[in-house]
């Protein structure tokens, strides 16, 4: 299988990876650890990030742009951010192919980003809500389905707050066999509404069990929050979720440098 992404290395505080033809630096906050490769490599990548004066890329008129790359069977637009971004968090490459190895007739992915966990439902053959606050990046997601050639497939796109949203579904008895989440720290809604992970992440995972089928597949969270540990996620789930099982652990970019956690209640299967 193609994989256009690498990490080169890491440390100091930074990774160095590789996105296709693109070598970037940008900040790991947790890669304490010393660099491995000498400093005359890491000068070599073609633009660097950093957020030691605000947020400054320095090189950018190396990359184009835009550019597109594939990962785990999946095709991604790629573009450098102001904020350091560039439209794919490869940690999250263990979750796509988990997903894609499940059966399960429906899914909603919420705080959804470019979606790379719509296109692993999609290809799993599901039907697929897709929501985020962000018109751009719902539009940038839409884009990735279509290099994907998934245009087609039975995709909502819903750019609104995930709250709001979520009670309405309830109002409506929608229900889905999968939910997908990614909440962040701190985050706006599409009317300018505040999402505060430490204030509000019990009230969403609420409404996520309220929305789960009468025959669910999973629930999977994600988080890059710092702080926000394997042990919390596990207790939340196990909590909401007695009878299911709960699997946890770090998201790893090329298991090597911790990029957040993960936590899955998955139903219907031996604990």
């Amino acid at each position: 299988m193609n994989d256009d992404y690498r990490l080169l290395d890491s440390g100091d505080g930074r990774k160095l990876e590789r996105f296709g033809r693109y070598v970037l630096a940008r900040p790991c906050a947790q890669a304490l650890w010393r660099r491995e490769l000498s400093d005359a490599e890491w000068a070599a990548a073609d633009a660097s990030f950093d957020r030691e004066d605000g947020n400054n890329w320095h090189g950018r008129a190396n990359l184009p742009k835009e550019w597109t790359i594939e990962t785990c069977g999946i095709k991604f637009r790629l573009s450098g951010t102001d904020f350091g971004h560039l439209g794919i968090f490869p940690e999250q490459r263990d979750q796509w192919r988990w997903i894609t190895g499940r059966k399960f007739h429906s899914a909603l992915n919420l705080f959804a980003y470019s979606g790379g966990s719509t296109m692993a439902c999609a290809l799993a053959g599901a039907e697929v809500c897709h929501l985020d606050a962000s018109k751009g990046m719902v539009e940038w997601a839409r884009e990735n389905a279509r290099l994907n050639a998934l245009e087609d497939r039975p995709i909502r796109w819903i750019v609104d707050d995930a709250h709001k949203f979520m009670r309405r579904e309830l109002r409506r008895g929608r229900k889905y066999d999968a939910i997908i989440l990614d909440p962040p720290t701190f985050g706006r809604g599409a009317g300018g509404e505040t999402y505060k992970i430490e204030r509000d992440l019990k009230e969403t995972m609420e409404l996520v069990k309220s929305l789960l089928s009468a025959d669910p597949a999973f629930v999977l969270f994600s988080s890059h929050t710092q702080g926000l540990s394997c042990k919390v996620a596990e207790k939340i789930l196990a909590q909401l979720w007695p009878a299911a099982r709960i699997e946890t652990g770090e998201m790893l970019l090329d298991g090597v440098c911790p990029s957040g956690i993960y936590a899955r209640a998955v139903f219907g299967e031996a604990k």
